[in-house]
């Protein structure tokens, strides 16, 4: 009776879903052919609080010059007025920040300061992107265009013919909070500006940008304001400048900004060194850098619209870290003073407790060089400001989130074999934030409740506890806090025994497993304790206190250490599979897959993140969750929950599940797809499932990665046949669910053989993600 009717829900499923995912027949748009960043589509996340932005940057770019509309991160698909082109945008942040130097050409006289009230008004069907470049026609006849560099950004504006073509360059405004902002006409063609400012999700401490502009001709008149006061003729001001062309005959004005963290000779430098070139030569380079980038994936089968997703997320993944440095080496460290980066380059941003799960290890994969100076830059910022970031934006830490996230994260470079030359840098860095908490007078939380948890086996959940620093505090989230010290602990053992300090590894894997401590037997979940030891808020999972954006039931799957000791506690794999099932509304979304994900699991908006008993596809929380069925005995599961996931992504404004958080959600996207996922964040498992594309080829650096590339194949995947039934690595037969990243380092090639119903695949006990110890 079990078999028949998985067989007649595997039947509907694949009725409602084979539009989604379906492959389209043999010889029909198998290749993809002619430039891949044709395929991309910046606009997507624009709309519905995704918050990624549509205009220029080439790959980790320091810049990323973008429209503002009035959006508190930037641009919303759903407004119609652009208040300036500004440089610093982080793609899918969930709160204010960047958005330095908006830049806006008008016409005429200069009677407003004010961004709100001088902006312009635009429509879509004047508007296109692609990977480097932007493009817009405003109401009042000037078109812009934007493209970039690593550390500049070039606009390009056509007027109509006036003599009063003016360029707004608002250093007060900005998407953060400007605290102090400066402006200075150099000479006829440059205006230079410092902005300082503060402000995340929280205030955070305050940092400075410096910005230079050069324009590609002379100005015939200039001015500045301070406030609402503008001054023709003013050099200097601290609001902002305006500069006036004559377009009477010539109607084309050119404009490259450089922009530096370190100070105003940083900004000139940079603009030496990568400025100079026209708008049409710029655009062309960052095109050809966003085409290699993409072409380290070449994708063969799947519909239009499923390549153009998937390499839109491929785009956005690639969008952060950010170049921190400037082209002479020189870096504002987190003690505020200027470091110089020998043989690196160093990276800014580091939005850990969202990427660690997914964007570090694709970066790993396909950007390894990338990747491994961004490990450099986070061990420098401990060794330059005395600890590990925890939500670092440019120089200055803000605290927001919880947890531990930067051990996964550098364990991930180390499982990937790119800390080689300073591992034990990095394992002092880490033994530190593992074993004590910041003092006093450093900016950082760190592991802010961990003499508790050492001494006690948890953080404490204590939510009238006053901050002791700017952001979040961990003890706000006690019992999150406690799965992800303990997620941490396992993940930096791993390190610890690779490295020979088998001491260090005992005491953290015995603390990995404190995940127990908060585990409530009478409500069969995890659960926030109070500082006296008791459970404490409504035993309801769904309503529990003490999680960090989710609920139990989307924390209970996070102990990706040890999942075997997990299902015992709620009772055995065919407990587990059960409350897996209530989870994913397992029935429902047999039925149908795009309807279940898009009414039962998004259950409101994308900060909808409590009160849930199901899956959030929205936010990082359960992002391994529907791999949890590799540890279960029934794998197939979890290709019917990963694809019906996938049917969140889509090409257009909408298609982003939630904040993408510098290429968290993209990642995942990119991962799931290809069929290899990180399910042990920060150690060296990668879980299978089915992909959806029939041949992934993957162009690997040899360096890091011997075999040089990989090709993943699955001939004829579709909604209709999407369950393993077989997979050979190199040729031979692979009964595991999982992969190693030492297996991997040498293989070319990992072949699925699909089918319409599940097999016995992955099914034997020995086949499940390992256990670490």
């Amino acid at each position: 009776m079990r078999g028949t009717r998985r067989t007649r829900l595997c039947l509907a499923w694949v009725m409602a879903a084979s539009a989604l995912i379906a492959t389209p027949a043999a010889g029909a748009a198998e290749r993809t052919d002619g430039h891949l960043t044709d395929l991309v589509n910046p606009f997507i996340g624009s709309q519905d609080e995704g918050n990624t932005f549509p205009g220029a940057a080439v790959p980790f770019g320091m810049v990323q010059l973008s429209p503002d509309t009035g959006h508190n991160t930037g641009y919303d698909y759903t407004q119609s007025r652009i208040r300036g082109f500004s440089l610093v945008h982080l793609s899918g942040v969930g709160c204010r920040i960047g958005g330095d130097l908006p830049v806006l050409p008008t016409t005429g006289d200069v009677t407003q300061t004010d961004d709100a009230k001088y902006a312009a008004a635009f429509a879509h069907g004047d508007e296109t992107a692609s990977p480097g470049y932007y493009r817009v026609g405003l109401a009042s006849g000037i078109r812009a265009e934007l493209t970039a560099s690593a550390r500049t950004g070039v606009q390009r504006y056509t007027f109509p013919a006036t003599a009063k073509a003016d360029v707004l360059l608002n250093a007060a405004q900005s998407l953060h909070k400007a605290s102090g902002s400066k402006v200075e006409i150099l000479d006829d063609h440059t205006v230079r500006t410092e902005i300082t400012g503060h402000g995340f999700c929280r205030d955070t401490g305050p940092y400075t940008v410096h910005t230079i502009t050069r324009f590609s001709r002379p100005f015939t008149a200039y001015g500045t304001w301070d406030g609402a006061t503008v001054t023709a003729g003013s050099r200097s001001g601290r609001g902002g400048a305006y500069v006036r062309f004559d377009t009477t005959r010539d109607r084309t004005v050119e404009a490259t900004t450089a922009l530096s963290y370190v100070d105003a000779a940083g900004a000139a430098g940079n603009l030496r060194a990568e400025g100079g070139r026209s708008f049409d030569t710029v655009r062309r380079a960052a095109r050809g850098q966003w085409e290699a980038r993409l072409a380290r994936v070449r994708v063969r089968g799947g519909t239009g619209t499923l390549r153009r997703t998937f390499y839109s997320s491929l785009y956005r993944s690639y969008l952060a870290p950010n170049v921190g440095g400037d082209a002479d080496g020189r870096y504002l460290g987190w003690d505020r003073r200027v470091h110089h980066a020998y043989g690196f380059t160093y990276y800014q941003n580091w939005s850990l407790w969202d990427t660690y799960r997914t964007q570090a290890q694709l970066l790993a994969l396909l950007a390894p060089r990338e990747a491994r100076d961004m490990a450099r830059s986070v061990v420098a910022v401990d060794e330059d400001g005395g600890w590990l970031p925890k939500w670092g934006y440019g120089p200055v830490e803000t605290n927001v989130m919880s947890g531990d996230p930067v051990t996964p994260f550098l364990t991930t470079a180390y499982q990937m074999g790119l800390l080689k030359g300073f591992e034990e840098r990095a394992y002092r860095a880490l033994r530190k934030n593992a074993d004590g908490v910041p003092p006093a007078a450093n900016p950082g939380i760190g592991r802010e409740a961990n003499a508790e948890y050492i001494k006690d086996g948890f953080a404490p959940f204590d939510k009238d506890r006053p901050l002791a620093k700017m952001g979040d505090s961990d003890y706000h989230h006690g019992a999150s806090v406690t799965l992800e010290y303990a997620l941490a602990d396992a993940m930096l053992a791993q390190m610890a025994r690779g490295l020979g300090y088998d001491a260090d590894a005992a005491r953290y894997a015995a603390r990995s497993r404190n995940y127990r401590t908060i585990f409530d037997p009478s409500t069969g979940f995890f659960r926030a304790r109070d500082a006296s030891g008791a459970f404490t808020g409504s035993p309801d999972p769904a309503l529990g206190t003490g999680f960090h954006e989710g609920t139990a039931w989307q924390y209970q799957w996070l102990v990706p250490q040890d999942l075997t000791g997990m299902i015992g506690l709620i009772g055995g794999k065919r407990a587990a599979n059960d409350r897996l099932d209530s989870f994913f509304a397992y029935d429902r979304l047999l039925a149908d897959p795009a309807r279940t994900a898009r009414e039962v699991w998004v259950h409101g908006d994308a900060y909808a993140y409590y009160n849930a008993a199901v899956y959030n596809p929205m936010n990082e929380p359960d992002l391994i969750a529907p791999y949890t069925y590799l540890a279960t005995g029934q794998p197939w599961k979890t290709t019917d929950v990963v694809h019906a996931a996938l049917t969140l992504f889509t090409d257009g404004p909408t298609g982003m599940t939630g904040n993408d958080d510098l290429g968290t959600m993209s990642a995942w996207n990119v991962l799931s797809s290809i069929g290899l996922f990180p399910i042990q964040p920060g150690y060296d498992t990668w879980g299978l499932s089915t992909p959806v594309f029939d041949r992934v080829d993957l162009a690997l650096d040899r360096r890091y990665w011997p075999s040089g590339g990989l090709t993943v194949t699955a001939p004829g995947t579709s909604a209709a046949d999407r369950y393993v039934q077989g997979v050979r690595a190199d040729g031979s037969a692979h009964g595991r669910t999982y992969l190693t990243t030492r297996a991997l380092r040498s293989l070319r090639s990992l072949a699925f053989t699909v089918g319409p119903r599940p097999s016995g695949w992955g099914t034997a006990a020995q086949a499940a993600p390992p256990v670490l110890k």
